[in-house]
């Protein structure tokens, strides 16, 4: 079964890219909308094993454990053989997660002007400002509304930190250095993905089309005519298996995994709390670096190489998505803390930005930069169908990695205090 879910996680995005250009209904809807929709389909009507609760308890966060330590704990009679095919497709679903989004933003990067980029670097900046005092400022009225139906609830306000700022890596980060109980934070690591899903779908459907009703539309900082053509020479997925674009994706596909390489050597030197920031950056830095040589930049199809890793990955997450977390009522006050967080912060996002005057792209992708991490910056820009804020994403989302776990806990231990 391993075998065939890898074969499905790979190849099934080219199914839906066929699709998409044959029909114009599903065209509309977008890939990697419906690699999410085919995700939780695949994961939540049955088919694929789930991991027991005693298993989940012993992992304590971790994704999966090593077939050696499976082994030891089989012997012991801690788990059964059952335990042992859903450990393995989480081990499969961490590898092709580890692997697929370092080695396409690179291949994103590759095609962009970055020059162009510093002109909107300053409105960035300023929404991951607003993005910020949004998020303190909801998570602190939420604070106070259920502190009394949820224990430690300022453990909670500050692990909703690192859910808005780095997602799960910040998230966990934040739990080890508050003592949070491992039953806790599994609980709010599976309610963040489940309201997370839903609040990803709402970005990369239409709160595009529903923020420009009050927010100013982006500026692109392109000339008209340059703007054409770059939407020629970087539109998704066509001329992908002609002979030109194999060599060309073959030749950017090799420098993509040279960087990610590079990287992964460099993550080594720092501490491993470290390494995920690390990584990031040094794709980020050394993809940038690689978009300013003229022959580089003028590789066609490493944008639509690209693209289709991020529906691999689209794909992926959907499908670890657990839907009957919802339906869990004995811990009701604490998904609305999550979700508060994750809806909240939004919403008076939004309005500090109509008040800013940030416009509505720059807007979204901040959100997602800060609620999912860089690695969800490509898939809502490609459902904004607005490649310049792509660096822009990656910045503000990185900036969120370094910075978010230091808010999290401090903000924990100000709200201790009103306990």
């Amino acid at each position: 079964m391993i075998v065939l879910l890898l074969i499905f996680y790979v190849f099934f995005p080219a199914v839906i890219v066929f699709l998409t250009k044959k029909s114009m209904f599903l065209n509309k809807v977008g890939a990697v909308v419906l690699a999410y929709m085919v995700g939780v389909l695949l994961g939540n009507v049955g088919l694929m094993p789930k991991i027991s609760d005693g298993l989940r308890m012993l992992l304590e966060g971790q994704a999966y454990f090593p077939a050696e330590r499976m082994n030891d704990l089989l012997q012991q009679g801690v788990i059964t053989l059952a335990d042992f095919l859903p450990n393995q497709i989480a081990q499969l679903q961490e590898v092709l997660m580890t692997i697929t989004i370092p080695l396409a933003i690179p291949l994103l990067l590759f095609s962009l002007d970055v020059k162009r980029w510093l002109h909107l670097a300053r409105r960035a900046m300023l929404s991951m400002v607003l993005g910020i005092v949004s998020l303190v400022t909801v998570i602190i009225i939420g604070f106070f509304i259920l502190k009394n139906h949820i224990p430690d609830a300022w453990k909670i306000g500050g692990m909703l930190v690192g859910i808005y700022t780095g997602g799960t890596p910040n998230l966990a980060a934040i739990a080890t250095a508050l003592d949070v109980d491992p039953n806790i934070f599994i609980l709010v690591n599976t309610y963040e993905i489940v309201a997370g899903f839903g609040f990803l779908i709402l970005l990369i459907t239409v709160a595009q089309s529903l923020l420009n009703r009050f927010l100013p539309p982006f500026k692109s900082s392109l000339k008209q005519v340059d703007l054409e053509q770059v939407e020629a020479n970087s539109e998704e997925f066509n001329d992908m298996l002609t002979r030109e674009g194999i060599i060309e994706m073959a030749k950017a596909f090799g420098l993509s995994v040279l960087i990610f390489a590079v990287a992964g050597g460099i993550s080594l030197l720092v501490p491993k709390s470290a390494q995920m920031v690390a990584v990031i950056l040094g794709i980020t830095t050394l993809g940038v670096a690689c978009s300013l040589v003229p022959a580089i930049n003028r590789l066609k199809q490493s944008f639509s190489l690209g693209m289709y890793l991020i529906l691999i990955f689209s794909l992926l997450v959907a499908s670890m998505a657990d839907l009957t977390a919802l339906f869990n009522i004995d811990f009701f006050h604490l998904f609305l803390f999550v979700a508060l967080g994750v809806f909240g912060t939004m919403i008076i996002h939004v309005f500090l930005s109509w008040l800013f005057k940030i416009d509505t792209d720059t807007t979204i992708i901040t959100i997602s930069a800060l609620s999912f991490s860089p690695p969800f910056v490509p898939i809502v820009a490609s459902a904004l169908k607005n490649k310049e804020v792509i660096i822009s994403g990656l910045a503000v989302g990185t900036l969120g990695y370094i910075f978010g776990n230091y808010l999290g806990v401090s903000l924990a231990y100000f709200l201790k205090a009103f306990m």
